[in-house]
């Protein structure tokens, strides 16, 4: 077929009738045929390349832009009213809990794992124990920081007037007992542990008047006497976390159930578009489960059904830990690149993918993820879809590459424990956003 005739066989969807038609044909030059033809093979190639240009035209990554202009005052919020829980059906963090149990039913919850094993998993219906049993019966939790010394464990320990204390071994339960033993803490009448304690120890806590049970003896305890549930309502006090401090002696945060739900409801509702917590998503927690930071996390992660992993407890063997859950969530690992061919490969890879993420586009299927930054990924267990990073601002180019690496959000965040954990959060646009420390509300 000749290239005139070709182009006049496309005349009916030209849109053109009559003398315009005429017109518009006549004024097609008269090449050379030998220069002009086409063959079967070369017409059946330029249809292939119009298919794959009309594809990539439709499938293309779409750059994701911020909903709001840059501001000082949430622009999510429609009138004055602060957002103080984003389902109606959770005011509380007990409504939250409940509300991941209706979604998961017996799916699991909380995963745990020993060294060279794959992670075994606690079902919502069988998670009672501890903070959200304290939660289910309005009673307030205060956590105890083994890193704030022995002074501000006592301080904590009297100020609260605490007489229940739950930890996980014999080691740390000494230190409490040994303060009881001196009379320092005197309100202090039993000890919950969660792992085995020797035959002595239960000995020494009886000479000083401390009871020493094992968890399941508590829960035992509490099968042998049910009582109906209270559920908090939104102004009861939930926790009481003390803060280190820059002068003195630790101050207790006095955190209600609408405080922890409105603090929820406000990072639901900022990652509204761009990241949605579902139900097979998976949090690894390996931050102090005393700070908010990692309450909050965890919190958010119940209300949608979805899970949480814990860590081994060696912050050596936390990788291993990662790439055996595979966690969707969790805060910034990152490892080094020695060989100079691959540290020049890897420069160019990011950025090109610094490219797309200047124009908002953020993936983990490119080219350059199956080329270059596919083992990092994997390293981080491969299902990578939302970081974090708060406390002090990250670097500009650190937070950059970050991103290019590992293809996933990743949000600054901004916080303290007497606001509930989160302040503000570094709007989404993305590679924009950047050494804000959360930037704006």
């Amino acid at each position: 077929m000749h290239f005139q005739e070709w182009l006049r066989s496309l005349r009916p969807s030209a849109g053109l009738k009559g003398s315009d038609s005429e017109d518009f044909w006549s004024l097609l030059p008269s090449f050379p045929r030998s220069s002009l033809s086409l063959s079967q093979s070369s017409l059946l190639g330029l249809g292939a390349l119009a298919s794959l240009t009309a594809y990539w035209l439709v499938t293309r990554p779409r750059p994701m832009r911020p909903p709001y202009p840059s501001c000082r005052r949430s622009a999510l919020l429609k009138d004055d009213t602060l957002l103080e829980f984003y389902y109606d059906d959770t005011r509380t963090a007990f409504d939250m809990f409940q509300r991941g149990v209706r979604i998961a039913g017996d799916g699991p919850c909380l995963g745990f794992r020993k060294p060279g094993q794959p992670y075994e998993w606690i079902s919502y219906s069988e998670w009672i124990i501890s903070e959200l049993a304290c939660y289910t019966y309005s009673m307030a939790v205060v956590p105890l920081y083994d890193t704030l010394g022995l002074e501000a464990m006592v301080h904590i320990l009297n100020l609260a007037e605490i007489s229940l204390v739950i930890c996980d071994r014999e080691e740390k339960a000494t230190e409490l007992l040994e303060n009881k033993e001196t009379g320092v803490t005197p309100k202090l009448s039993c000890l919950v542990l969660f792992n085995e304690f020797s035959d002595a120890f239960v000995e020494r806590a009886k000479n000083c008047e401390v009871e020493v049970l094992k968890l399941e003896q508590l829960m035992d305890l509490g099968r042998q006497n049910l009582k109906d549930p209270v559920p908090p309502q939104p102004q009861d006090l939930a926790v009481v976390c003390f803060t280190s401090g820059t002068t003195g002696k630790p101050k207790g945060a006095m955190i209600t159930h609408g405080n922890i739900a409105s603090n929820t409801s406000s990072v639901i509702k900022i990652l509204e578009g761009s990241f949605v917590i579902r139900q097979e998503d998976v949090s690894i927690s390996y931050l102090p489960l005393a700070h908010m930071f990692e309450r909050m996390i965890q919190v958010s992660m119940f209300c949608h059904g979805a899970r949480v992993g814990f860590y081994q407890g060696d912050i050596s063997l936390l990788m291993d830990d990662i790439k055996t859950l595979k966690p969707t969530f969790f805060p910034v690992i990152l490892g080094s690149v020695t060989s100079p061919l691959r540290r020049a490969l890897l420069h160019y890879a990011v950025r090109r993918k610094q490219a797309e993420l200047s124009s908002g586009v953020v993936r983990n299927n490119s080219l350059w993820d199956r080329l270059v930054f596919n083992r990092i990924q994997a390293n981080l267990g491969g299902n990578l879809r939302f970081a974090l990073t708060a406390s002090a601002p990250i670097s500009p180019a650190v937070l950059s590459f970050l991103r290019a690496t590992m293809g996933c959000l990743i949000f600054e965040g901004y916080g303290q424990t007497e606001c509930t954990a989160g302040c503000t959060s570094c709007r989404r646009s993305l590679a924009l956003c950047q050494g804000e420390a959360g930037g704006h509300p």
